[in-house]
Protein backbone atom coordinates (compact mmCIF):
# COMPACT_ATOMS: atom_id res chain seq x y z
CA UNK A 1 0.00 0.00 0.00
CA UNK A 2 1.04 3.53 -0.61
CA UNK A 3 1.54 6.20 1.64
CA UNK A 4 -1.27 8.82 1.54
CA UNK A 5 0.40 12.34 1.23
CA UNK A 6 -1.51 14.96 3.15
CA UNK A 7 -2.08 18.86 2.73
CA UNK A 8 -4.08 20.58 5.02
CA UNK A 9 -5.67 24.16 4.09
CA UNK A 10 -5.91 25.84 6.55
CA UNK A 11 -2.80 24.73 8.06
CA UNK A 12 0.13 26.70 7.67
CA UNK A 13 1.74 27.01 4.00
CA UNK A 14 5.02 24.95 4.39
CA UNK A 15 8.34 26.83 4.52
CA UNK A 16 9.88 23.67 2.56
CA UNK A 17 9.02 21.16 0.02
CA UNK A 18 7.05 19.07 2.75
CA UNK A 19 3.68 16.84 3.14
CA UNK A 20 1.71 18.36 5.87
CA UNK A 21 1.43 14.80 6.83
CA UNK A 22 2.23 11.26 5.50
CA UNK A 23 0.01 7.84 6.57
CA UNK A 24 1.34 4.43 6.24
CA UNK A 25 -0.56 1.80 7.71
CA UNK A 26 -2.54 3.57 10.34
CA UNK A 27 0.95 5.45 10.98
CA UNK A 28 0.41 9.39 10.68
CA UNK A 29 3.73 11.24 10.32
CA UNK A 30 2.99 15.14 11.00
CA UNK A 31 6.17 17.44 9.68
CA UNK A 32 7.38 19.71 11.88
CA UNK A 33 5.40 22.79 12.27
CA UNK A 34 6.71 26.28 13.03
CA UNK A 35 5.43 28.81 14.91
CA UNK A 36 3.94 30.63 12.10
CA UNK A 37 0.42 32.24 11.71
CA UNK A 38 -1.98 30.36 9.40
CA UNK A 39 -3.82 33.04 9.01
CA UNK A 40 -1.16 35.66 8.06
CA UNK A 41 1.93 33.43 7.07
CA UNK A 42 3.82 36.86 6.78
CA UNK A 43 3.35 37.92 10.01
CA UNK A 44 5.98 38.48 12.76
CA UNK A 45 6.55 35.13 14.62
CA UNK A 46 5.24 35.65 18.45
CA UNK A 47 7.58 36.79 21.01
CA UNK A 48 9.32 33.98 23.50
CA UNK A 49 9.46 30.42 23.45
CA UNK A 50 6.47 30.41 25.19
CA UNK A 51 4.06 32.13 22.56
CA UNK A 52 5.89 29.95 20.28
CA UNK A 53 4.98 26.60 21.53
CA UNK A 54 1.73 27.33 21.87
CA UNK A 55 1.25 27.97 18.28
CA UNK A 56 3.63 25.17 17.52
CA UNK A 57 1.33 23.55 19.32
CA UNK A 58 -2.06 25.06 17.79
CA UNK A 59 -0.67 24.30 13.84
CA UNK A 60 -0.24 20.48 15.10
CA UNK A 61 -3.48 20.36 16.41
CA UNK A 62 -4.67 22.14 12.44
CA UNK A 63 -2.79 19.29 10.52
CA UNK A 64 -4.09 16.50 13.11
CA UNK A 65 -7.50 17.48 12.49
CA UNK A 66 -7.18 17.81 8.94
CA UNK A 67 -6.55 14.06 8.76
CA UNK A 68 -9.53 12.98 11.28
CA UNK A 69 -7.49 12.66 14.39
CA UNK A 70 -6.53 14.64 17.59
CA UNK A 71 -3.64 14.70 20.15
CA UNK A 72 -5.01 12.50 21.73
CA UNK A 73 -3.80 9.82 18.94
CA UNK A 74 -0.04 11.21 19.44
CA UNK A 75 2.40 8.60 20.74
CA UNK A 76 5.71 9.98 20.28
CA UNK A 77 6.75 14.10 19.79
CA UNK A 78 9.90 15.23 18.42
CA UNK A 79 10.92 18.85 19.78
CA UNK A 80 13.97 21.06 18.69
CA UNK A 81 15.28 24.30 20.39
CA UNK A 82 17.89 26.51 19.40
CA UNK A 83 18.22 28.15 22.79
CA UNK A 84 17.91 24.74 24.82
CA UNK A 85 19.43 25.91 28.55
CA UNK A 86 17.43 28.80 28.09
CA UNK A 87 13.91 27.67 26.86
CA UNK A 88 13.46 24.21 27.67
CA UNK A 89 11.87 24.65 31.25
CA UNK A 90 9.33 27.34 29.96
CA UNK A 91 8.88 25.03 26.50
CA UNK A 92 8.01 22.31 28.72
CA UNK A 93 5.30 23.93 30.64
CA UNK A 94 3.54 25.50 27.91
CA UNK A 95 3.76 21.76 26.33
CA UNK A 96 2.57 20.17 29.10
CA UNK A 97 -0.89 22.19 29.03
CA UNK A 98 -2.08 20.15 25.52
CA UNK A 99 -1.76 16.70 26.99
CA UNK A 100 -3.38 14.95 30.16
CA UNK A 101 -0.66 14.45 32.66
CA UNK A 102 -1.34 10.64 32.40
CA UNK A 103 -1.17 10.45 28.70
CA UNK A 104 1.91 11.82 27.89
CA UNK A 105 3.37 10.51 24.13
CA UNK A 106 7.28 9.22 24.35
CA UNK A 107 9.21 12.59 23.00
CA UNK A 108 12.74 13.35 22.45
CA UNK A 109 14.17 17.21 22.88
CA UNK A 110 17.07 18.09 21.33
CA UNK A 111 18.79 21.79 20.93
CA UNK A 112 19.76 22.73 17.27
CA UNK A 113 21.75 25.28 16.02
CA UNK A 114 19.01 26.74 13.87
CA UNK A 115 15.65 26.56 12.44
CA UNK A 116 13.68 27.92 10.10
CA UNK A 117 12.30 31.39 9.91
CA UNK A 118 14.72 31.76 12.92
CA UNK A 119 11.87 29.98 15.26
CA UNK A 120 12.67 29.66 18.86
CA UNK A 121 10.91 25.96 18.73
CA UNK A 122 9.86 22.97 16.13
CA UNK A 123 7.95 19.99 17.13
CA UNK A 124 6.91 16.88 14.93
CA UNK A 125 4.30 14.08 16.30
CA UNK A 126 3.78 10.28 15.26
CA UNK A 127 0.53 9.46 15.66
CA UNK A 128 -1.72 6.08 15.20
CA UNK A 129 -5.00 6.15 14.14
CA UNK A 130 -7.46 3.65 16.20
Amino acid sequence: MLPIHHMIGNAPQPVAPFSHAVEADGWVFVTGQMPTDPDDPGAPLPDGVEAQTRRVMDNLKLVLAGVGLGLEHVVFARVYLTEFKRDYKAMNETYLTYFPPDRLPGRTCVGVSGLAVDALVEIDLIARRP
